[in-house]
């Protein structure tokens, strides 16, 4: 979009940003953002933290559509979704059934087997279904290292890599504080890339993938989003045809899930075989300084607040057909 285009036909936006879930301060960081861009280009954009506000009073103060800053639970879940359905208002992202299974890492990962789409083998531990000798078989079963996480928080929230049989209580632990339900999941050694799609359907279309280096190959919370020592490599300079590869497993699996608008997806490839692992996608992804989408966007020729607008243009409700909003 141009800088000088209309967007009054957007009317009245809301960001929501904040809200009730483990990521609210990532939240902050990509609304404060978003919010800042949409002003930019003249939209008619106000911050809206659903913690402090009701959502009836999006309708009440004549919001015309919601760009969804929110991150985790209550964000990304199908909950927002759900409530912005009843209320009639459009908004950006995945729809209330594609959100809802995306935010819970065991369901992705039972429809992407089910298509036949690659993604790491895994143990499901259900709180209060399990025992020391449960846990204990894991490793078993996985091997070590493994990965330990919390099945619906993001932003590596409660996550661990387990490297010894002693490690296995404690990752499990934390991670249960964060849900009911706990997964495990094998470890891939090899390259860590992450790929952004814009659009819906047939129209959607995947960016630049981003290959991840991170300190001690320890990509968590703190180094996602408060160090500089990080190294986000776009082009990724990854292997004649392998980001093409990457993209194209990426685009079915947003299709598959029936994602639309925006989302991005974290893959791993084996050092081995170089065969990419899909891990989970994230229907609200994040838009901080440190954030992977604007990223990868800019290195398709995209600024941060073209890219703010676009996604907005996508806004729409489930029973719409996309446009019409």
């Amino acid at each position: 979009m141009k800088q000088n285009e209309n967007t009054s036909q957007f009317g009245k936006v809301a960001v929501l940003m904040g809200g009730m879930s483990a990521e609210r301060e990532v939240s902050l960081m990509s609304g404060s953002g978003v919010l800042k861009a949409l002003r930019s280009r003249g939209v008619d954009a106000h911050a809206f933290d659903p913690a402090e506000r009701d959502l009836s009073q999006l309708r009440k103060d004549g919001f015309a559509r919601c760009f969804i800053a929110l991150h985790g639970r209550f964000g990304e879940d199908g909950t927002v979704q759900g409530a912005l359905e009843l209320l009639g208002i459009p908004y950006t992202g995945s729809g209330v059934m594609a959100s809802s299974m995306a935010i819970d890492k065991v369901m992705t990962k039972r429809v992407m087997i089910s298509e036949g789409l690659p993604t790491p083998q895994y143990r499901l531990l259900r709180r209060g279904a399990y025992g020391a000798a449960d846990i204990a078989a894991v490793p078993d079963a996985l091997g070590l290292p493994l990965i330990v996480k919390p099945a619906r928080e993001g932003s590596s929230i409660g996550l661990t890599k387990v490297t010894t049989r002693e490690g296995m209580a404690d990752a499990v632990a934390q991670a249960e504080k964060l849900d009911a339900d706990v997964l495990c999941e094998q470890f891939i050694s090899g390259d860590e890339v992450t790929c952004p799609v814009l659009g819906t359907g047939a129209g959607a279309h995947a960016l630049p993938v981003i290959r991840i280096v991170a300190p001690d190959g320890n990509y968590d919370y703190q180094n996602k989003y408060f160090t500089d020592t990080t190294q986000y490599i776009v082009p990724c300079g990854l292997p004649e045809g392998e980001e093409a590869v990457i993209q194209q497993l990426v685009l079915d699996a947003f299709r598959i899930l029936n994602c639309r608008g925006w989302a991005r997806a974290d893959v791993m490839i084996d050092k081995n075989t170089r065969k990419p692992y899909l891990l989970e996608i994230n229907t609200s992804p994040g838009m901080t300084g440190h954030s992977l989408v604007p990223m990868s966007a800019r290195a398709a020729g995209i600024s941060y607040e073209d890219l703010c607008v676009e996604v907005l243009k996508t806004a729409t409700l489930d029973h719409q057909k996309q446009g019409e909003a």
